[in-house]
């Protein structure tokens, strides 16, 4: 099919989005079976994109009796989010509820698009009664603060427990906080691997599941749920940070492998309690379009969204975004405080270009319609920016080659996006800076 056939399908197709009703807009290309929905973005510090995420969720919650928002953040860092939403916490202000949130990039999480969505979500569950919605995380970068959380829980409920974690976990102290130091030595038998301590804690953990999780109903069940989640982190993210240096597409596996197994254990702990196990997904493009549909699944990249389409098939749908120009907050260098990029015009070939040039600016499209799956078949150029924004080199740093139909149920497209506003100004300058490291997501 030609470009201008296609753009034809395009302005046939497309939903435009108004600004007052996006969230229910969004709503109509969500199969009604599904109960998981996964919420990609192209880049993890534009606006537009965490506006129009929130609004789907809040429709989702609202009409559809979604209960879980599962994240692309540390789990212990969320878990203090989702004691604030359900009322288990005293702190006044929602900003303070995100202070756990001290890894770069915080701004990722510390803006003001997700203090307004968890003020909504506290007064949601305020009026919820049992069936409070739950905000949780999916990643595995919180080694040390969660071996920290396992070892407080068991200091309350099995202190000679305790005591035996303590030691388990002094394997990691040489290197003190720094993770990755350990991961380079580990990797190269310069530091013995403290594998066998962190399986042997989460088993050690597990086999006493039944006593720690029934000594007071569903407190006691939920206390034992964080506490074993927290030591799968510890046990997941020694493995993450040792493959870090092997090179390849080991470690990216690892970590999206990882968040599938949390995403399975969310939808089983809520069905065993009883609560909503249907669970809206916030993540990067990357790790949520169906990467066999992708470039790096043809390099042996695995994914988020591959894995859960494979296990909740149609259950399972997959909402992606676009963005043609624009700003966008990111930082020139990893562990930098962020700056205000400016976002340069999508390549010719990709789909944000075909996208810009359909002339509709702000829109979704269901791409499960056969003949909007024919048009846009591909493949295609595609554009991923994460934390980390290199213009200087857009080809080779932010492009892969994509076909879109079968990464996504659908595509949100907003033609010029503007930067997401974190909460400290220090956190981010308003200047254009030269990129000199590899994208993040």
């Amino acid at each position: 099919m030609s470009d201008e056939a296609t753009l034809e399908v395009i302005r046939q197709h497309a939903r435009r989005l108004d600004d007052g009703d996006a969230g229910y807009q969004l709503l109509e290309v969500v199969a009604p079976q599904a109960s998981v929905v996964l919420i990609g973005e192209a880049t993890h510090g534009t606006y537009e994109f965490y506006r129009y995420r929130a609004d789907l969720t809040r429709a989702l919650i609202e009409q559809r009796g979604f209960g879980i928002v599962a994240v692309e953040a540390d789990w212990p860092d969320a878990y203090r989010v989702n004691r604030w939403v359900r009322g288990l916490r005293t702190e006044a202000f929602a900003e303070e509820a995100l202070d756990d949130f001290t890894r770069f990039p915080r701004w990722m999480w510390r803006n003001h698009e997700v203090v307004r969505f968890i003020r909504w979500l506290r007064d949601w569950n305020d009026r919820a009664g049992d069936a409070k919605i739950a905000f949780l995380g999916l990643d595995l970068y919180s080694l040390h603060r969660s071996m920290a959380q396992v070892v407080e829980y068991l200091d309350r409920v099995d202190p000679a427990a305790a005591r035996r974690a303590r030691q388990g976990y002094a394997c990691f102290d040489a290197f003190g906080d720094d993770v990755q130091s350990y991961g380079f030595a580990a990797s190269l038998n310069m530091q013995r691997s403290c594998e066998d301590e962190a399986v042997t804690q989460l088993v050690d953990l597990q086999r006493r599941a039944a006593e720690y999780a029934s000594r007071d109903g569903h407190i006691a069940d939920d206390d034992y749920f964080v506490a074993e989640q927290n030591a799968r982190v510890v046990r997941n993210a020694e493995v993450y940070y040792r493959a870090m240096f092997r090179g390849g597409v080991e470690s990216w596996n690892i970590r999206d492998e990882h968040m599938m197994a949390t995403l399975e254990t969310l939808v089983d702990h809520a069905t065993r309690s009883g609560r909503s196990a249907k669970t809206i997904v916030w993540a990067h493009n990357s790790h949520l379009g169906d990467a066999r549909a992708t470039s790096m699944g043809d390099s042996g990249e695995l994914n988020l969204g591959q894995l859960a389409k494979e296990r909740f098939g149609d259950a399972c749908c997959a909402i992606g975004m676009t963005t043609h120009e624009g700003e966008v907050t990111a930082t020139h260098e990893w562990d930098e405080p962020a700056a205000l990029r400016t976002v340069q015009p999508s390549l010719r070939g990709s789909y944000e270009r075909l996208f810009h040039d359909s002339g509709v600016s702000t829109f979704v499209l269901p791409l499960d319609e056969a003949v909007v799956a024919s048009a846009l078949a591909g493949p295609r150029r595609e554009r991923a920016i994460g934390v980390i924004y290199r213009p200087e080199t857009e080809r080779a740093s932010h492009y892969f080659a994509a076909r879109l139909p079968q990464q996504f149920s659908a595509v949100v497209h907003v033609d010029r996006t503007h930067a997401l506003e974190p909460l400290e100004r220090w956190g981010r300058h308003d200047i254009d800076l030269p990129e000199t490291y590899p994208t993040g997501v």
